[in-house]
């Protein structure tokens, strides 16, 4: 569970608590008091920057200083704040601001409470308008029950200087602002808070004294149930100078409150002394006069000079005890977080007209997503179909090679085929030539051949001897077109021949 920042701001002093939640206990963390300090400033310098021009006064500058020096405080108190709560993580926490008058303001409602809670709310509202002619939103509202059945409403009086101040922590840390999930009620927390860890009588009339600084304050409860919250006292530790104060204004708030007699005090805050109790004692003999003793919370992890001075951090406890009991459904509290710190904190910011457009975005981003959808599965469809034809692209691939290695072994037959019809063709005409030259030497008797020889552009050559010219000439003629292209006398054997060469056009034969 993330650990809880409670923050109590009241006039210039802020206490601040961070609890967590362990097994089931409250375990205090940190504690940090801080003080809204005002700075010295040198006289001669404050007016420095007057201006007198003719009749008037110019305090001009004198305002913006004013402006200059309350930045300058606030952002010391700020960095004192960080510091006192180094090693905490911040923002991994949750910010609960506790608001006291004149942060917030008190009326009792005495109207119908059988109502429905939005209609008794808007009679809060009216009853608020019509006494105090204050105009507020029901966000900012919020009441409980007093112990006599009536309602005592609390809202807020305008801007929240603790909430600024949680801003302004934020973006010490780098952050545009700490998330807060409540606003309470001092008063109301600590009355609840008290009334759980005394365990009263229901006919009992107790009053819880919280003594600050510079304020303090007196409720009353009846039983364990809220009866009446006094007005805050300019009184505190600083400029309290005897304890018979708080008895006269007890005594006044008794009577305004209707209370006849007290049962039991508490006392709590930046003073629970013996001193203090004595005192209650010699006032109030019949009353119980006690502390807060804190025994339901863990304080291990702080210094005992921190636990001696616990008291002081009642309210930032008390708060912190609301709000877990509010998480577990134990308890309901009211919440005066503002509108605009509401509105800050949400992820997506919208006016109404935002609002309005959530449905067509919704709407559009749904028939967008079918769209894509839809063309996905198209995609994938003409995927799976590219797929296909790119495996039947590499069988047709395939394919064609085989083909062409066909082709090629087609075309070689070709040739060859070619090749072997044209030497069928020849092996007629050379068989008609060699018959004819056989036929024509063994009639003759006196001539024969060397050489038969095939040249370009089918030229046959004939080479031989003869014993008589007269037979190379017979010869000759005796194939068509052929030439007798050279005779030679040469002796062979002793005899006397004739050698010749003879050419013939075989396309002519």
């Amino acid at each position: 569970m993330k650990p809880l920042v409670c923050i109590y701001c009241e006039g210039n002093d802020t206490k601040v608590a961070v609890v967590s939640k362990m097994n089931n206990r409250l375990t205090v963390l940190r504690t940090a008091s801080v003080d809204f300090v005002q700075p010295s400033i040198d006289v001669e310098e404050g007016i420095s920057n007057l201006n007198i021009d003719g009749a008037e006064l110019n305090l001009e500058n004198i305002q913006s200083q004013d402006t200059v020096l309350e930045n300058k405080m606030a952002a010391s108190t700020v960095t004192t704040l960080a510091n006192d709560l180094a090693g905490i993580n911040l923002k991994n926490s949750l910010f609960i601001p506790a608001l006291t008058e004149p942060a917030i303001h008190y009326h009792a409602y005495e109207g119908s409470k059988q109502l429905a809670t939005a209609k008794v709310t808007q009679e809060i509202i009216e009853d608020i308008q019509e006494s105090k002619n204050v105009t507020i939103d029901k966000q900012n509202l919020g009441y409980v029950e007093l112990a006599d059945k009536s309602l005592l409403s609390v809202f807020l009086g305008g801007e929240v200087g603790c909430i600024n101040l949680i801003n302004s922590l934020a973006r010490h840390h780098g952050k545009r602002h700490f998330r807060i999930p409540a606003v309470k009620s001092a008063e109301i927390s600590l009355a609840y808070y008290v009334a759980k860890a005394k365990k009263f009588f229901p006919d009992d009339q107790s009053l819880i004294v919280y003594i600050g600084k510079e304020y303090s304050k007196l409720i009353f409860l009846q039983g364990r149930k809220l009866k009446h919250i006094g007005a805050t006292l300019d009184i505190g530790t600083l400029n309290l100078h005897t304890y018979d104060v708080y008895f006269s204004k007890i005594l006044l708030e008794m009577e305004n409150g209707g209370i006849s007699s007290l049962d039991n005090i508490i006392v709590c805050g930046e003073d629970d002394s013996e001193n203090l109790i004595l005192s209650f004692y010699g006032t109030f003999p019949e009353a119980n006069v006690s502390r807060i003793e804190f025994g339901d919370i863990d304080l291990g992890g702080l210094t005992q000079g921190e636990k001696d001075k616990f008291s002081s951090y009642s309210v930032p406890i008390a708060v912190a005890t609301e709000y877990f009991d509010e998480l577990e459904n134990v308890h309901k509290g009211i919440n005066l977080l503002p509108k605009y710190v509401k509105e800050d904190q949400k992820l997506f910011q919208f006016g109404w007209h935002g609002y309005a457009m959530l449905p067509v975005l919704f709407g559009a981003a749904f028939f967008i997503t079918l769209y894509i959808l839809g063309n996905q599965k198209e995609i994938n469809q003409l995927d799976n179909q590219i797929t296909e034809q790119t495996i039947l692209m590499r069988q047709n691939q395939e394919t064609l090679t085989k083909i062409a290695d066909l082709e090629t072994k087609i075309s070689g037959f070709d040739q060859t085929q070619a090749i072997l019809d044209s030497a069928a063709v020849g092996t007629g005409v050379w068989q008609e030539i060699l018959k004819h030259v056989s036929n024509f030497a063994g009639s003759r008797k006196n001539i024969w051949l060397t050489k038969i020889s095939y040249g370009d552009e089918n030229i046959v050559t004939i080479e031989g001897y003869a014993l008589s010219r007269s037979v190379l000439s017979e010869f000759a003629y005796s194939i068509e077109s052929a030439t007798l292209k050279s005779v030679n006398y040469e002796a062979l054997r002793e005899k006397n021949t004739y050698k010749f060469v003879v050419t013939f056009d075989l396309s002519n034969y």
